[in-house]
This record gives C-alpha cells, sequence and structure tokens, in this order.
C-alpha cells in the first residue's frame, strides 16, 4: 500500500509559479509510475502530466505543456510538477497517483493522494 501527500500549493497570481510536490511512503517508489491530475470546481478531474518509473518518459496535457514540468527523485521517494507562468483556469486541487504504468488516464492508477489546492488569481 503507498500512501501518498501533496505540498506545496497556494495563491500565486497570474504569470506566477509554483512547485508541487508528492511524497510517497509505504511502498518502493521506483517501481511505480507517477501523474498529476486536476480538479478544478464542478469539473472533472483531469489529467495534468506523467512520469515513467525511471523517469525517461513524461506525458502533458496540451494545455500545461511549455509551462509545466514533471520530475522525480527516486532516492527521495518524491515527484514533482513544477508549474510556470501559471493562469487563472490552473485553479484546480492537484492530485498525485501512483500506477503500475506511464498513462494518461486515471483508471490505470492505483494510489491517490488528498489533493492540494492551487489558486492563480488574475
Amino acid at each position: 500500500q503507498v500512501q501518498l501527500v501533496e505540498s506545496g500549493g497556494g495563491l500565486v497570481q497570474a504569470g506566477g509559479s509554483l512547485r508541487l510536490s508528492c511524497a510517497a511512503s509505504g511502498g518502493t517508489f521506483s517501481t511505480y509510475a507517477m501523474g498529476w491530475f486536476r480538479q478544478a470546481p464542478e469539473k472533472d478531474r483531469e489529467f495534468v502530466a506523467s512520469i515513467s518509473r525511471g523517469a525517461f518518459v513524461t506525458y502533458y496535457a496540451d494545455s500545461v505543456k511549455g509551462r509545466f514540468t514533471i520530475s522525480r527523485d527516486n532516492a527521495k521517494n518524491t515527484v514533482y510538477l513544477q508549474m510556470n507562468n501559471l493562469k487563472p483556469e490552473d485553479t484546480a486541487v492537484y492530485y498525485c497517483a501512483a500506477g503500475p504504468s506511464n498513462s494518461r488516464y486515471q483508471e490505470q492508477y492505483d494510489f491517490w493522494g488528498q489533493g492540494t489546492q492551487v489558486t492563480v488569481s488574475s
């Protein structure tokens, strides 16, 4: 069983940056692909970015490509999401997830964190 705890959310002005972290415990972190998803008010949860176990392959949603960067440190059991040039439409609760394969699809992930709020003001 893997436990995931996100941190780093907050309030930022449009154009600003935030770095989200997701610390994993209770499992062998390096054997899991990791993903970031987000859910805005009254919207479905959506894919943001994902990274393979060895960090060789990353995927991004078109809406964040070129602005967000996903990375991981297997020695620290942590995955990161660097978010630059934030926009009001990035406002959402951001969740990290762990699963057996690098995927854009939520159903491919077995473990989820509780989420961290990101609010971007205009």
